[in-house]
């Protein structure tokens, strides 16, 4: 991180004053990276903590149901094996947002990369009977990136595109290509769209429309990029569907320290 205060000089007749309106975003930035850090350690903490309760009450319920097969006719069994299995999932997010930022970094190639990630939806789309259109321009250049994580990012997007879209019948579209000195990677699907309302507040984490949804999978996503010191856009017509571009810079990538370790 960079230091943001200005080094005094040794030179009393002429001091260096630093512009009150800059020191002030630099002092509001500070606090908020600060605010950021203690935020995740909470989180963190919270994650943990829960995690080790969950696992013994799932187990505890496993083993009353195979001493007693009887209680899973139980009305309300199924639902609590639902809401224990959300709990789960949604502490699994929660680990995944707090660690979205820490990378391990490789040297890849783009173009074989993408395209196994493009494999490992393939199946699932012609289960459900969604068009899966693909054009990677062949040469995409090598960057530096956590292969786990860009994966993680990108199948977020694709599984929301997937939900999205009608079954059978609908169509994703996926595109790589390179454009001054960057590589964008866009998702497009013909689905049911986001409204303008909601828009604006979908990368924010715990913020969901869908009806099981933890509102974390798009602030993961965000996170991922941006560690990248990439962006990601949205655009979206309710009725008509939602493109997510991703843009990266192919030279000199360097890690955002502010937002990640790399490992």
């Amino acid at each position: 991180m960079q230091n943001n205060h200005t080094k005094k000089q040794n030179i009393p007749t002429a001091p260096i004053l630093q512009d009150p309106l800059q020191c002030g975003y630099n002092s509001n930035n500070d606090l908020l990276i600060q605010k950021q850090a203690e935020f995740h350690f909470a989180l963190s903490r919270f994650s943990h903590e829960i995690r080790n309760p969950i696992a013994l009450i799932n187990s505890e319920l496993q083993m009353i149901a195979d001493a007693h097969p009887e209680v899973t006719s139980y009305t309300y069994w199924d639902d609590l094996m639902d809401n224990l299995e959300y709990t789960k999932d949604l502490l699994c997010s929660l680990s995944e947002y707090n660690n979205a930022g820490c990378l391990s970094l490789q040297c890849t190639k783009m173009y074989n990369y993408l395209n196994s990630v493009l494999s490992s939806i393939t199946s699932t789309c012609q289960y459900l009977g969604i068009s899966l259109e693909a054009q990677i321009t062949e040469d995409l250049p090598d960057l530096s990136i956590d292969r786990v994580k860009m994966r993680q990012a990108l199948l977020n997007l694709f599984r929301n595109a997937m939900e999205a879209v009608s079954q059978p019948g609908g169509k994703i579209k996926f595109a790589a290509y390179t454009k001054q000195n960057r590589i964008y990677l866009s998702i497009q699907d013909n689905g049911c769209g986001i409204s303008a309302t909601q828009l604006p507040d979908i990368f924010r984490p715990f913020v969901t429309f869908k009806e099981n949804g933890t509102g974390l999978g798009l602030a993961v996503t965000k996170q991922i990029i941006e560690s990248h010191n990439g962006k990601i856009q949205v655009q979206s017509v309710p009725g008509c569907g939602t493109t997510f571009l991703i843009s990266l810079d192919s030279h000199d990538f360097k890690p955002d320290l502010k937002h990640q370790t790399v490992i």
